[in-house]
């Protein structure tokens, strides 16, 4: 069978790819049956009773079914454990066991807890294993609203036994073009509900039972996590020697990440592949160096093979101490793999030791495959074996001046073979990536981490790494100022992506230059896609899916507006730059009017980030004056009878009136309002408008007939009056709301003077981001049905 170990690779591969795809579960006997065929398959492989192309191809399949009925198998027997949804929204007392790190951030903290018992109401209830709660501090109301006043959270710690009442729901996400998949990050760190932490003045307060002795990995690391911050008296730079020493990447501010990023060292500020291969390395060297002062030793295993598996073994207990994250668990697997092949003797050829380990994490993490981190990682990876990248010639002297060079044409490689890779993923790649990594990745890699990792016995060695920190951060400071530091383009379709990779790996290449200049025009397709727009006279519109708030995407022909940024979550997070950054960076749109509806934060809190980005976007707005935004970029009062046309296609404000600035109105009655028509098919944008603000439209006659209605006020009681429904009379309404939001939007007799009128409500818990274009005004886009696999939540 060893001649056939790269079909049989390569079909265990496929057959997972193909289980991912899966839109929904088959019972779990079905997959047996796969199991089952696949060992009668390799039986009839294994009577040689077929020619061997047959079973090469025999082998192939029989292992693409096993792969595709184990990982069937362990997601049916996961999807077992999900939150029976009875018991959403409901008071359960929860006690459990703290299982990891708590994450801090302004709001309060999150973590996991791992359940031991529950109750509601007195009476035993069954749980998912594991949950992802928050304990808020302050106000919390979701979105950044006014609600429940909460207790300070504690200070807990991993391992701890807790009883709390909890208020849980199924783990749901934002489902949005290009955007992040939440319910599979959720699927793949087995956690099957989320929630948060009661601790209002009315509610029990949480109880801490005892110290359980579990988790003391954890433990240790949450303790060096807090020394290092006690510390170290610059919080960025701790954040830093945090996220290198116990993997804690959220201690880092979302600022240096925009740095990181636009400079392409990203993948040094966190434990990497990069960072375990280095730490094998030198491991590796200290234990051979060691191994070698005994003869004895020597005698009984060989010093190269013992610096091989102690190198391997502590490079293992790092990752565990840095929190076991994705990266590291492919990269300790990759080691494994590579160093018990070494150790039998084999000498496989390198495409079948590149499958073995890509197979072996597979069958580990099946779910790891759609995560961009591990198509760079063995992509990289594939492309130093295929090029042999750093490799010196035998008759070269090898000296400072040839590993310099090695290092740089390894780094260069890379470089080139994954532009368009990353391209596909992000829509965005740095310019300065090769002159940032060619200092960053020693810098950070043998000064950096070696002085946060040794600070864990001399602490005062973190003062010194923070200095090293603030020195790397000065130098890619100046590299991402530079106004070309990163370009972004409209992400490709995957086959253009896929010949991209290949054009950059034949560019790569040790070949002649008349054989490795056909990459260039393969690499055309990924650098050159435009993304699909209206024609001219035409216009669409995608209502993101941001949680409890508005943002919608407008385009025409060669123009865009943005009405409403989306809510703020928190100091670090907010609907602009979790949702609408990338996905105008990957639709390449350049707006040319943010459009904000009125000052609340559901409509507003992702503008900073908005403005950032597109610097050449004016502000229309009925913010105050002296409104912090105004600071930023100076806004122009929407009004009444302000007209534009884009292409065909007509803007018209309808709401507020001049005279409204003068008066004390309530923030939503100040709501600006869009009505969008080119002459055919036409679309109202209402904000947070409420009867009042209605009645007064109707009875002034307004043009309000269209087909397309963004709900006012999410669906509130206050809104979508009988008279006003009657005047807009749309085909479909549009509703921008939280999944379970606490407002209880859209509410249900809103719903029903709706269904009275046989118009189609889109609510975003049930669609994701939803697309409506004026060329074909009878159908509406849901991205959560598109893109929708197992593990995705589904609402009834």
């Amino acid at each position: 069978m060893a001649r056939f170990i790269f079909p049989v690779l390569l079909g265990f591969v496929i057959g997972t790819a193909l289980q991912l795809q899966q839109v929904a579960l088959f019972a779990w006997p079905v997959y047996m049956c796969f199991m089952l065929l696949a060992a009668v398959l390799y039986a009839l492989v294994a009577t040689k009773l077929i020619a061997f192309r047959g079973r090469a191809g025999l082998a192939a399949l029989a292992f693409g079914l096993l792969a595709f009925g184990l990982t069937g198998l362990r997601a049916s027997a996961f999807s077992e454990q999900t939150l029976d949804a009875a018991l959403e929204g409901r008071d359960v007392v929860v006690t459990g066991v703290v299982a990891a790190m708590p994450q801090h951030n302004e709001t309060g903290l999150r973590f996991r807890l791992e359940v031991e018992s529950a109750q509601l109401l007195d009476k035993p209830v069954h749980l998912p294993p594991s949950l992802y709660l928050g304990w808020y501090s302050g106000v919390f109301g979701g979105a950044g609203l006014v609600g429940e006043l909460q207790r300070q959270p504690a200070a807990i710690e991993a391992g701890e036994r807790w009883q709390m009442t909890v208020r849980l729901k199924a783990p749901h996400g934002g489902s949005n073009p290009f955007g992040f998949d939440f319910e599979l990050w959720l699927w793949e760190q087995g956690l099957q509900a989320t929630g948060y932490v009661r601790a209002g003045p009315k509610d029990p307060a949480p109880l801490r039972l005892n110290q359980s002795g579990w988790h003391p990995v954890e433990r240790a690391r949450q303790q060096v996590r807090d020394q290092i911050f006690e510390r170290v008296a610059e919080r960025k730079y701790a954040g830093l020697i945090a996220a290198l020493v116990v993997g804690d990447q959220t201690a880092i501010d979302r600022a240096d990440w925009d740095i990181f990023r636009v400079t392409g060292v990203s993948h040094l500020m966190s434990i990497s592949g990069l960072h375990i291969t280095m730490f094998a390395w030198l491991a590796a060297l200290a234990v051979g160096w060691w191994w070698r002062r005994s003869a004895r030793l020597c005698l009984r295993v060989p010093a190269p093979s013992a610096a091989l598996v102690g190198g391997v073994l502590l490079a293992t207990a790092y990752a565990f101490f840095s929190g076991w994250g994705v990266p590291s668990q492919r990269t300790v697997l990759m080691l494994v793999t590579v160093g018990l092949l070494r150790l039998s003797g084999k000498q496989w050829p390198w495409p079948h030791v590149w499958l073995l380990a890509c197979a072996v994490v597979l069958a580990l993490d099946p779910w790891a495959l759609l995560q961009a981190g591990f198509w760079l990682s063995f992509v990289a990876v594939g492309v130093l074996f295929a090029t042999d990248s750093g490799a010196v010639p035998a008759k070269t002297e090898i000296n400072a001046i040839t590993s310099v060079r090695a290092l740089f044409r390894e780094q260069w490689v890379i470089t080139l073979a994954l532009t368009p890779l990353t391209l596909l993923l992000f829509g965005q790649v740095s310019l300065v990536g090769l002159v940032a990594n060619a200092l960053a990745i020693p810098w950070v890699t043998l000064v950096v981490t070696p002085l946060a990792m040794l600070g864990v016995l001399l602490p005062p060695l973190w003062d010194v790494a923070s200095v090293a920190i603030a020195a790397l951060a000065w130098y890619l400071q100046l590299l991402a100022a530079l106004p070309f530091a990163s370009i972004s383009i409209a992400q490709a379709p995957l086959w253009a992506g896929a010949a991209g990779v290949f054009g950059g790996f034949l560019l790569a290449m040790q070949l002649p230059w008349s054989l490795r200049l056909l990459g260039l025009p393969l690499l055309l397709p990924v650098l050159l896609w435009q993304a699909p727009r209206p024609s001219a006279g035409q216009f669409d519109l995608l209502a993101a899916d941001i949680g409890q708030g508005n943002a919608v995407l407008v385009r025409t022909a060669s123009h865009a507006l943005v009405f409403d940024a989306g809510p703020r979550f928190s100091r670090e997070s907010d609907a602009g730059h979790r949702v609408l950054v990338p996905l105008l960076r990957a639709l390449d749109v350049r707006v040319d009017k943010l459009m904000l509806s009125h000052r609340d934060t559901d409509h507003i809190g992702g503008a900073l980030a908005v403005l950032a980005m597109q610097p050449q976007a004016e502000l229309l707005s009925s913010i105050e004056d002296d409104h912090e935004l105004q600071s930023v970029r100076r806004a122009t009062r929407c009004t009444a009878g302000q007209h534009w046309r884009w292409d065909g296609v007509d803007f018209d404000v309808l709401h507020p009136r001049a005279d409204d600035y003068d008066a004390a109105n309530k923030s939503n009655a100040m709501s600006c309002a869009l009505r969008i028509s080119n002459g055919v098919q036409s679309a109202l944008l209402a904000g947070d408008i409420e009867q009042a603000q209605e009645a007064r439209l109707v009875g002034e006659g307004a043009s309000l007939k269209v087909d397309v209605l963004l709900v006012p006020h999410h669906g509130s009681k206050t809104s979508s009056s009988a008279v006003f429904l009657d005047a807009v009379q749309p085909q479909f309404a549009l509703v921008q709301a939280g999944y379970r939001n606490r407002f209880g939007h859209p509410a249900e007799p809103v719903l029903v003077r709706y269904a009275e009128r046989h118009i189609r409500v889109i609510d975003s818990p049930h669609c994701g981001a939803a697309t409506w274009q004026s060329a074909q005004p009878g159908d509406i886009t849901c991205q959560r049905t598109q893109d929708l696999r197992y593990w995705h939540h589904r609402l009834p």
